[in-house]
């Protein structure tokens, strides 16, 4: 095998395409046991004992089932970390594939086993070709979907164990053809918090409501009322979404019930329109309640920041791309109301989380977090040369 960078980009994508195919079979495998936030044991398992078996040195049980693979050559200073993430949703996969979850109820429907193969694959090519002078650090990071995987890891010493000058992140594009990327600089990703409103009466026959307080009246009332804080109190120029995702009360048809329960999710662009929201929410919801003659509790948590990818560094990661795909590959990314906990990562170490094809349509075109998705295999070497030759030019 050789020792330095291939001299062009076909050259390099070649050979990261001559070990692929045992990388998508990793990456099925993967698939087929899913394992959701936290749980990661089998997974983590699996990427440990391949980093080990290339020669990585691997700490494990960094926010519980996370780990870390580092990687030294040379004696280049500069340190630079990719990062995967690896859980599961809880979803039933009806995809009908040979390698489709073998788990009722936990499936990959966002691409997390294709991240994992992904990093992985690069880290095989990079133990045996080098090519770069520095620290390289593989972070496998355990519970993205909602559970803050990333602050968990941050928060037990990540990047005091493991500082990094730089860190980058991808995810699959559905809608993007493979072979292509995209990124943007400024935020990326919306911010994400999650609200449980809980109002309180008093219950009564539903024939004689007026001997209770009927909680359901105002729980419609806020469900209504929250869309106008959007539409009539936010700059229409600036980002953000509130949803009701849920409304529980009762179970049946001829009584007022005691208690309304309303989960609602809140995205924003900008952390000033995410504080404006968030102020908003609580003073209307509890004049709503006192209006009706409720008690009220408002659990308002801040979940994920905003992605906020950092100028020159996302200016670095396009041209990487470009020198990879050609700049006809290479496109602007808009902001999108997702959200990404890499954005906590992002928030310590200055970096860029882009964008990479998972094909259009019928061939990798289905929608993330959708029963039928299923990461696209013909990606896997394209994700797997673009840290490659990212590494390269970090760390040399």
């Amino acid at each position: 095998m050789p020792c330095s960078t291939p001299r062009t980009s076909e050259e390099l994508l070649a050979d990261i395409r001559r070990i692929a195919p045992e990388l998508v079979q990793l990456r099925r495998q993967i698939h087929a046991h899913p394992e959701l936030a936290f749980e990661e044991v089998r997974t983590s398992n699996l990427v440990a004992e391949k980093l080990v078996e290339w020669g990585y040195e691997v700490e494990r049980g960094i926010a519980g089932t996370g780990l870390v693979g580092q990687l030294r050559k040379g004696r280049g200073e500069r340190r630079l970390g990719l990062r995967a993430d690896m859980d599961a949703l809880p979803i039933v996969e009806r995809t009908g594939l040979p390698y489709s979850s073998t788990v009722h109820g936990k499936m990959h429907a966002c691409g997390h086993d294709g991240h994992t193969a992904i990093l992985l694959c690069a880290a095989k090519y990079l133990a045996s070709h080098g090519g770069f002078d520095g620290t390289l650090n593989l972070i496998f990071q355990p519970a993205e979907e909602n559970e803050g995987g990333a602050l968990r890891m941050i928060d037990e010493g990540l990047f005091e164990r493991y500082p990094c000058d730089s860190i980058y992140a991808l995810h699959n594009a559905p809608g993007l053809p493979v072979g292509h990327m995209a990124m943007s600089a400024g935020p990326a990703m919306a911010s994400f918090d999650r609200v449980t409103i809980e109002l309180t009466g008093v219950s009564a026959h539903g024939a004689m409501p007026h001997h209770g307080v009927d909680p359901m009246q105002c729980a419609a009332s806020i469900v209504l009322g929250l869309q106008s804080l959007v539409s009539r109190e936010v700059d229409a120029q600036r980002a953000a979404v509130i949803t009701v995702g849920s409304v529980q009360s009762g179970d049946v048809f001829n009584i007022v019930p005691e208690r309304a329960l309303i989960k609602i999710g809140v995205r924003a662009l900008e952390p000033g329109v995410r504080a404006q929201i968030e102020r908003r929410i609580k003073g209307f919801v509890q004049a709503q309640a006192e209006s009706y003659g409720l008690g009220c509790r408002i659990d308002y948590v801040n979940k994920y920041p905003v992605l906020v990818n950092e100028a020159e560094h996302t200016a670095f990661a396009r041209q990487v791309a470009i020198d990879l795909l050609g700049d006809h590959r290479v496109s602007e990314r808009e902001p999108t109301m997702g959200s990404e906990d890499f954005a906590c990562m992002l928030q310590k170490v200055p970096g860029a989380y882009v964008r990479l094809g998972n094909g259009v349509g019928a061939d990798g075109g289905c929608m993330v977090h959708n029963p039928g998705y299923d990461f696209n295999d013909e990606a896997l070497p394209v994700g797997a040369a673009y840290w490659v030759r990212l590494v390269h030019a970090a760390l040399t």
